[in-house]
């Protein structure tokens, strides 16, 4: 039987004493472009992680906790909440994860048993931009926090990775250097699909820091833009012209 998704509505008066961030990540993530059954592939490029969107295709995301104990995850999709619909902040409402566990996020999320699935689309028609909020789009985090006071559980058995303990089934799963041409201007962004039911349940959760321990932003765009961008290699490089004020060191014969 499919294990439900945990969402967690934050609650100020039980946070802990503000805490340093911490360089390990509790939570990894992976795009899965939901039309092609595949994980994006991640594109280093000047310190940033970028993944090339397909207009039209459906994705979702794919937490897994790294850890042996329950973390949150507060996940912002173009600068926005996914649960709460707010413009992101990291003390916000965000999924729990069991130890181990995976989860995918394929949405908004419209109440305790529905979403509005994720898609990519032209930056104009992306829930950001039609909500009036279009600066940030074009990036996806997760932020990640600790259980104050909870014992670490051991890793699963080998035999078990695929599919490690608290992990639901699967659909939806409770799991260098180029020169570029100048600053590109983004091209995608992230819709509001469909309804798809996905259902979640409320639980407390009482952070162990009032600062996440962990933060991953994935950059993402169109394969133009990214080629613009310099992440992926296009044809032929494209040098942007800079004008000369002596172009020529002698007077050419006349044509």
């Amino acid at each position: 039987m499919k294990r439900l998704a945990t969402l967690l509505i934050a609650l100020s008066a039980l946070l802990a004493p503000t805490g340093c961030a911490r360089a390990d990540v509790l939570v990894d993530v992976h795009v899965v472009d939901l039309d092609r059954h595949e994980t994006l592939v991640r594109h280093p490029h000047r310190g940033k992680q970028w993944i090339e969107g397909r207009p039209g295709h459906r994705y979702a995301l794919r937490l897994q906790n790294l850890t042996g104990q329950r973390v949150l995850a507060v996940v912002s999709v173009d600068g926005v909440n996914v649960i709460s619909g707010e413009t992101a902040g990291t003390g916000q409402a965000g999924y729990v994860l069991e130890p181990w566990q995976s989860l995918e996020v394929a949405g908004w999320r419209k109440s305790l048993s529905e979403v509005a699935g994720f898609h990519f689309t032209d930056l104009p028609d992306s829930y950001a931009a039609r909500t009036g909020r279009p600066g940030n789009v074009g990036v996806i985090g997760v932020a990640a926090f600790r259980e104050r006071q909870h014992r670490p559980l051991p890793p699963p058995a080998p035999i078990a990775q695929s599919k490690p303990a608290g992990a639901a089934d699967a659909a939806p799963a409770m799991e260098r250097e180029r020169h570029a041409a100048g600053p590109a201007r983004q091209q995608l962004g992230t819709g509001h699909g469909e309804r798809r039911r996905d259902a979640a349940t409320l639980t407390r959760f009482e952070r162990a820091s009032m600062r996440p321990e962990s933060v991953v932003s994935l950059y993402y765009d169109s394969h133009e833009a990214l080629v613009a961008r310099g992440v992926l290699p296009g044809r032929r490089p494209w040098h942007r012209h800079e004008p000369e004020a002596f172009p020529v060191g002698f007077v050419p014969d006349p044509r």
